[in-house]
């Protein structure tokens, strides 16, 4: 039986018939599984505006070139805990961003998780369980918070997955205050924030339950501004001013302001302020705000000036202030938040260090969330920090963070990111392993979120910021504070002295008064 006539003419029609079929099936192929398909990787899929990849991955994924070298570690040792029953801890951080100075943070917080999981497997003892890490990544500015957030509740009930708690949670927005409420009041998970220091995110006494199961491990801007102040009590209010960012859903710099405010009280001026883009790495116009905004400043009495904003006003405004500076002639100490870190990365900054040397220089001083001379071998402080703590931290630094290819990449402690990530996960794995004890080999996500109780006196973590003493509320009791400035000479951040929330530092049982 013949299905198709004989002859050239037809076989040549034939020939075309079954290119168009085969073209027009490989374009819906195409469509169907290339356009259309958003997945980058098991777990980890392309959303919002930029198609960024957000989701959860255990390394088997990298979300950016920089992360690569450390990405394969953690990888590396989740294989290496495979089939061991592991408890798995999710460091939920953006990733990606379009900034160098905030891509390198990221890396740095992802060095010190691994770091701490490292620690947990290899240097503890044998303690039980192992720990599992993952990188969650809910995109730039947490726009993506909702989806990651389900993902890791899914793990949270997930037997073989056993996720206990999530770590990280770097920067204090409208964004992460929702997912904090919604991971630990809406899916019962566990907590940990690192490098988030908003007053507004925390559990207390007028609200104990506001965030059921999170803890802080950083001293927040209000423990900043006391132990500055404890620091810095000659500073005459006269001689004082508060530079402001009044842009809304920012809860950093929402109790920056009031913070400062706070310590500037009885200054003779209002506070000068401005409005950033909504993107706070947007340089927007404000050089020419800051531009407008300086001379009356120089012609005030200010000589300390209370800084409320975020890195990159705060670069464009002391280099808008050096350049008046050479009329005004006049030595200012300018003070900003945690965040001020950033600087010491920031490319952009890189060439305008000599903005702090005009005319009669410029001195910036911030409360550094953690700093490595803190508890270095100088150290005399007897209470409220570790020695010890910080020299595993630095000699896990030494042999693991080199540029050698099965190393998690050149990794700094200076800028203090390492350091309190570190701790932050160090803190999860300290509840996860303190009730895993007896007949109970893997605890309930409410017994891991009821350890953060008992992280006090005797059973504090001994962070290698200094000793994470947890009161009631999940909250660090008199939290040591870095008292850091930024030296030109050396372009890094100097420790300059500890300083205390309290004033003091904690009795030797880290006793929290009621």
């Amino acid at each position: 039986m013949t299905l198709w006539p004989a002859g050239p003419l037809n076989r040549a029609l034939l020939t075309a018939a079954i290119a168009v079929v085969l073209g027009t099936g490989g374009y819906f192929v195409y469509e169907g599984l290339i356009v259309n398909d958003l997945a980058c990787a098991p777990g980890v899929a392309q959303r919002g505006p930029q198609d960024e990849c957000v989701g959860v991955t255990d390394g088997g994924y990298v979300f950016a070139t920089s992360l690569k070298q450390v990405t394969a570690r953690i990888k590396a040792e989740n294989d290496s805990v495979a089939g061991k029953s592991p408890a798995t801890i999710a460091l939920m951080i953006p990733m990606i961003s379009d900034t160098q100075a905030e891509q390198q943070e990221y890396v740095e917080q992802v060095q010190g998780a691994y770091l701490a999981q490292y620690r947990a497997n290899h240097q503890a003892n044998g303690k039980q369980p192992p720990i599992r890490l993952v990188l969650a990544n809910p995109g730039r500015g947490y726009k993506e918070w909702r989806t990651v957030a389900d993902q890791l509740a899914r793990a949270a009930a997930d037997k073989k997955e056993n996720l206990r708690a999530v770590a990280g949670i770097n920067i204090s927005i409208t964004e992460t205050e929702e997912a904090v409420r919604y991971l630990t009041k809406d899916k019962g998970i566990p907590v940990v924030a690192g490098p988030m220091t908003a007053d507004d995110i925390k559990n207390t006494a007028a609200d104990p339950h506001r965030y059921p199961g999170l803890a802080r491990i950083a001293p927040g801007n209000t423990d900043q501004a006391d132990a500055l102040a404890s620091y810095g009590s000659d500073t005459m209010p006269a001689e004082t001013l508060v530079v402001e960012d009044i842009r809304e859903g920012d809860n950093y710099l929402a109790s920056l302001r009031q913070t400062f405010e706070k310590l500037a009280k009885g200054a003779p001026n209002a506070p000068e302020t401005f409005r950033s883009p909504p993107d706070f790495n947007d340089e927007g116009n404000l050089a020419n705000d800051f531009h407008q905004m300086v001379p009356d400043i120089c012609s005030s009495s200010a000589k300390t000036i209370y800084f409320a904003g975020r890195p990159v006003q705060l670069r464009l405004f002391l280099v808008e202030l050096s350049n008046r500076n050479r009329n005004c002639n006049k030595p200012y100490t300018v003070i900003s938040g945690s965040h001020a870190s950033t600087l010491t990365v920031d490319e952009k900054f890189a060439d305008q260090w000599g903005a702090l040397t005009k005319g009669a220089g410029i001195t910036l001083r911030y409360p550094g969330l953690a700093h490595p001379d803190a508890w270095g071998d100088r150290s005399t402080t007897p209470t409220g920090g570790s020695k010890a703590a910080l020299k595993e931290l630095s000699d896990l630094v030494q042999k693991l963070g080199t540029k050698e290819p099965d190393s998690i990449g050149p990794a700094n402690l200076s800028d203090g990111r390492v350091i309190i990530t570190y701790d932050a996960v160090s803190t999860a794995i300290a509840g996860i392993r303190n009730d895993a004890v007896g007949s109970v080999k893997m605890p309930s996500l409410s017994e891991v979120a009821d350890s953060w109780l008992r992280l006090h006196g005797n059973n504090r973590v001994d962070g290698a910021s200094g000793w994470i003493c947890l009161d009631q509320y999940g909250n660090p009791y008199n939290k040591t504070v870095s008292i850091v400035h930024l030296d030109p000479t050396t372009k890094t951040a100097v420790f300059d002295g500890i300083a205390w929330p309290a004033g003091r530092a904690p009795d030797p049982n880290c006793s929290i008064p009621n």
